[in-house]
């Protein structure tokens, strides 16, 4: 089993730019390197939504809403997964979760808020 912790959030202005940090531990956290990481995000009163992935051989993909704009990566180690966050708008703002195939669960998230 793994558990994940996410970290790095905060109070932003528009245009600013964050680096979200989810860490991966438990006894099974070497097997993180063979299955994708993702990251969601969750808007007061909306469903919580896919933004980014990255797979086991370091492909990325990413939601029209944050392309070009955010960039997942992951440590040599594959225990921690990043999410640089560029240009950062009022719509960002929400909690950002962090998961893996390992496990059904869901960390504890992070507060992201965009605000002039």
């Amino acid at each position: 089993q793994v558990q994940l912790s996410e970290s790095g959030g905060g109070l932003v202005q528009p245009g600013g730019s964050l680096r979200l940090a989810c860490v991966v531990s438990g006894s099974t956290v070497e097997y993180t390197r063979s299955y994708r990481m993702y990251w969601y995000r969750q808007a007061p009163g909306q469903e919580r939504e896919w933004i980014a992935v990255i797979t086991p051989s370091g492909a990325t993909n990413y939601d029209d809403s944050v392309k070009g704009r955010f960039t997942i990566s992951r440590d040599v180690n594959d225990y921690t997964v990043y999410l640089q966050m560029n240009n950062l708008k009022l719509e960002d703002t929400a909690v950002y979760y962090c998961k893996s195939d390992l496990t059904e669960k869901w960390g504890q998230g992070t507060q992201v808020t965009v605000s002039s």
